[in-house]
């Protein structure tokens, strides 16, 4: 039987090495056309898109551009201006640097290109909100939405239409340069419209889409809202002329990382199982259906089995309930350890690869069968925790947090399950 002597260390390598492989540094160069003739200008925004622009200037050298990141993701380029703003909700930061951009776009003409370097988080980075809608107005909207638990695609819908640059704004704003637009998918399915809200791509979604969206989870809308979506919007058209001379690229996704995760696990003799890269969900459902997958693989396994490594990503969502500190990771890997109560052989991780599980500097975070005898040592109510969406303290109070600072990247949730096979 292969042996794991620290299981905590081995599934935190294997996230490490998802989070490697979707490094900019390591990936961008490939993906890169040949470096155009005549002006250029990079623009982009994500929690990637600064470490996007340095690798970009690592293969062409010094470029003209504007990039929007969140704060502390900044990285060191030689003509490519760094921004950083806030991400989830957006800020003055953000939406003074948009303006920017905008401007930026409109100077361009026949002849000239765009780089456009998009990954998760462009959605709440770049922010121009439409019609007479304030940014705090926009701040508010957007913050409901990420307590609702409301699928990100959902998410995305209302994005587009409460903005100048969103849904294919941004490559009707370059018109009529030529733009290529690279893509790190953050979004189940990885569909191109839906990563930082489509800002290069076309979209078919309406106005009244976007309404009933907000009416369906009971978020307020202001009454500039309310006249944004009682008609068109700035959307553009999948078919619109102004796309014509667009070329989107995804060349980092989830897909890609698991698949690193589970031939370095395979190297060490784990059987690794895919269970999906797009998984949707509250998390706290989808570890229980996870808890009982695990407990029916370990039943299933002789003494002298291979360990089983069950791999998922994709985006689960948290509905809020309670006043605590939590994410979908976290969360995730409290339901799981709390539907597994103990079951030995069972140990996980559940992390964001961006480093950032909801609004938290936390990743997220590992367990296993000490986890709920850990935190009753520490007279710590696990069920209570749950129930105040409450994870990322739990897990801080017991010393299981897992803590990357900015990864530079985004290809969404990483879980991992190792099963053991009996003793």
């Amino acid at each position: 039987m292969t042996e794991i002597s620290d299981i905590p260390e081995f599934l935190r390598a294997l996230f490490d090495r998802a989070v490697e492989v979707a490094d900019p540094m390591q990936s961008l160069a490939a993906a890169l056309p040949q470096k155009p003739e005549g002006r250029l200008v990079v623009v982009g925004a994500g929690k990637a898109s600064a470490r996007m622009a340095e690798a970009v200037e690592a293969a062409w050298g010094p470029c003209e551009g504007l990039v929007i990141t969140r704060y502390g993701y900044a990285r060191p380029c030689e003509r490519i201006e760094i921004v950083e703003a806030a991400h989830p909700v957006p800020d003055e930061a953000g939406a003074a640097a948009t303006a920017r951009m905008l401007e930026l776009l409109e100077t361009l003409g026949e002849g000239d290109t765009v780089l456009a370097l998009i990954s998760g988080g462009a959605s709440a980075l770049l922010t121009c909100p439409a019609g007479r809608i304030t940014l705090a107005e926009k701040q508010s909207v957007n913050q409901s939405l990420l307590s609702s638990g409301a699928p990100i695609g959902a998410m995305n819908v209302v994005r587009k239409h409460l903005s100048r640059v969103k849904g294919g704004q941004l490559a009707a704003a370059a018109h009529p340069a030529e733009m290529v637009a690279l893509l790190i998918s953050d979004v189940p399915g990885d569909d191109p419209a839906m990563i930082g809200s489509g800002p290069t791509v076309g979209c078919e979604s309406t106005a009244a889409e976007a309404r009933a969206i907000l009416e369906r989870y009971g978020i307020d809308m202001p009454a500039s809202v309310r006249a944004v979506l009682a008609g068109e919007t700035g959307v553009v058209a999948p078919g619109d002329a102004r796309l014509e001379k667009v070329e989107n690229i995804l060349y980092a996704a989830p897909s890609q990382s698991l698949a690193a995760a589970a031939r370095m696990a395979e190297e060490r003799g784990v059987e690794a199982v895919m269970l999906g890269d797009a998984l949707e969900g509250e998390a706290r459902e989808v570890a229980r259906a996870q808890a009982d997958l695990a407990r029916r693989t370990r039943a299933e396994m002789t003494r002298n089995a291979a360990p089983k490594l069950l791999l998922s990503g994709g985006e689960l969502t948290v509905t809020r309930r309670g006043d605590g500190i939590g994410g979908p990771n976290a969360e995730f890997a409290l339901a799981l350890a709390l539907a597994l109560d103990g079951a030995e052989g069972i140990h996980a991780i559940a992390c964001d690869t961006d480093g950032v599980d909801g609004a938290a500097e936390v990743a997220g975070a590992v367990i296993g069968p000490h986890t709920l005898g850990a935190a009753r040592d520490q007279g710590i109510d696990a069920e209570e925790a749950l129930a105040r969406n409450d994870a990322h303290r739990f897990f801080d109070a017991i010393g299981a947090q897992v803590v990357t600072g900015p990864t530079l990247t985004n290809v969404n949730d990483f879980r991992a399950i190792l099963v053991l096979p009996p003793a």
